[in-house]
């Protein structure tokens, strides 16, 4: 009856003790990803500048899952061994304890010499998953442009390509491997060196009648004991080692701190909010091209209320202002003023989300319903709200006619619609916002020219009241504008409104307009 009590109280505790494990570990993981992806979230664009999509996601999973399984592998077969060795380790004190201090002197060096082997393989770890992230980048990269590819019939050099990055991290891999295969094997030649030298000191105890036979036989039970646990603690190193460095690679991005806070700084009262935006002396280049400078001492003015143009060639900056304005980067000298306030003393959070309102020429879409892409500009909105928005944008003349209606999935980054339909999208979305000051940067390229017409309607009665900033190629399209600024050799070369650029006597605007033969 004693050893069935025994047998049941071993099985609740085993019970326990992988529930306990299980819950800790899942619990451990999903806070690390969650930590993480917030702090992915608040980095700044240069960032992501210098960061492939894929590299991130693999900290964000396969990182955290390694580190997850090296974890719960890690205590429980750790702690057993550890329970056992000591355990062990005991009875030889109590057997002999002159041959156990003998047998675990070396003990010592041969912890200091793992750790520098572990040391090494640590540094080969990180470069094998550091590879393994590379090549994870290049396939999601090919999965996400997967209709560019088909378009250039370019599946072979593609495959070419995560073959070489994969066959990299095989060869590290196995370089790893080996370097672990070769510390296991020096662990367990340390531990039958030491059951050799457990028989040889055993021997010459007996042979002097300082210990009998069946202690020693005692003590060479116990010492092979600790011989498998010790073997089992090398592979647990092993493990540990992939561990340590997939939790180091989490943490190495958890500590890191964006340079544009999101969460500090002043926010502008609404009702005394005018809108009225100033570049005084910019000097800008990205953080990843910083021997290429884009702007110097740049300086102009985007009145409260007006709409306000930008042209130029291609390559001179004007989507750049539009990454200023919007504080996705910081200028080398000079500022950014919104209402005479430096955006830097301003709650970058508060000037995304409720002052600003951006239509890019290229528009994101998230692969959910139509719906759910417009409301994004305002998720608090009804959807009254939301179908006004979409009518606004003629988005309502070709969801109507989906069978899912506002319910349809757009497909990965809106795959399923057509540029102007995903373009329309965008604007409905911007519309819903409701911002104070609007950026439309080629607002209209994606659109036929009825689209446009249409579109370009409702942004002209969304453009009454507010500050709106116009960047386009097609100068038809700025014509209107209260004000145009030509960006050309790093600075705002010309400015005026259509009619005095194309007075001006040699312009660069009216050579624009003449080669686009708009006038």
């Amino acid at each position: 009856m004693r050893l069935m009590t025994m047998y049941v109280a071993q099985s609740a505790l085993t019970f326990l003790y992988i529930t306990f494990l299980t819950i800790l570990g899942e619990r451990m993981a999903t806070k690390m990803r969650s930590d993480l992806f917030k702090k992915l979230l608040h980095h700044d664009m240069a960032f992501f500048d210098s960061h492939k999509t894929g590299e991130l996601s693999a900290r964000l999973n396969a990182d955290v899952q390694e580190f997850k399984s090296s974890f719960k592998l890690c205590v429980s077969q750790g702690l057993r061994t550890f329970a056992q060795t000591i355990g062990c380790i005991g009875s030889l004190y109590f057997l002999s304890p002159t041959m156990t201090m003998y047998t675990v002197a070396v003990v010592p060096g041969i912890i200091l010499a793992g750790s520098a082997i572990g040391a090494g393989l640590r540094q080969l770890s990180r470069r094998a998953q550091a590879q393994s992230a590379t090549a994870s980048a290049v396939s999601d990269e090919a999965l996400t442009n997967m209709r560019t590819i088909r378009a250039f019939a370019m599946e072979k050099l593609e495959s070419k390509l995560f073959d070489n990055e994969i066959d990299k991290a095989r060869s590290m891999q196995e370089q790893l491997g080996i370097g672990i295969g070769l510390f296991q094997a020096g662990t367990n030649l340390f531990l039958n060196g030491m059951i050799l030298s457990v028989l040889y000191g055993g021997s010459n105890l007996i042979s002097k009648g300082e210990m009998t036979p069946g202690a020693l036989m005692s003590f060479l039970v116990s010492a092979q004991t600790i011989q498998r646990s010790l073997s089992q603690l090398s592979i647990i190193f092993g493990t540990a080692i992939k561990g340590w460095t997939a939790g180091g690679r989490v943490l190495q991005f958890c500590r890191l701190e964006p340079s544009i806070p999101m969460d500090t700084g002043v926010c502008i009262p609404y009702h005394t909010l005018w809108g009225d935006i100033k570049f005084e002396n910019v000097s800008f280049s990205y953080p990843t091209r910083p021997g290429h400078t884009v702007f110097e001492n740049l300086t102009l003015t985007i009145p409260a209320g007006q709409v306000v143009a930008l042209c130029g060639p291609s390559g001179e900056g004007k989507s750049t202002i539009t990454h200023l304005l919007e504080r996705f980067y910081e200028p080398k000298s000079g500022r950014v003023t919104l209402d005479g306030q430096d955006l830097k003393e301003l709650n970058v959070e508060w000037l995304r989300g409720q002052v600003i309102g951006l239509i890019s020429q290229e528009p994101v879409l998230f692969a959910t319903s139509v719906e759910e892409n417009i409301r994004y500009g305002r998720p608090d909105a009804t959807d009254e709200e939301v179908r006004d928005a979409a009518r606004a944008a003629h988005v309502d003349e070709f969801v109507s006619r989906f069978p899912n209606g506002y319910s349809t999935i757009v497909g990965e980054r809106g795959a399923q619609l057509s540029g102007g339909q995903k373009q329309r999208i965008a604007i409905a979305r911007a519309i819903l916002k409701n911002p104070p000051i609007l950026i439309l940067d080629e607002a209209t390229s994606a659109l036929d020219s009825q689209s446009e017409q249409l579109v370009q309607e409702a942004l002209n009665s969304v453009m009454k009241g507010r500050t709106v900033l116009v960047i386009a190629h097609r100068l038809s399209t700025i014509r209107s504008a209260q004000l145009i600024y030509v960006i050309k050799d790093k600075k705002a070369l010309e400015s005026g409104t259509h009619e005095q650029l194309m007075a001006k006597k040699g312009s660069l605007y009216k050579k624009l307009v003449e080669a686009h033969n708009v006038e």
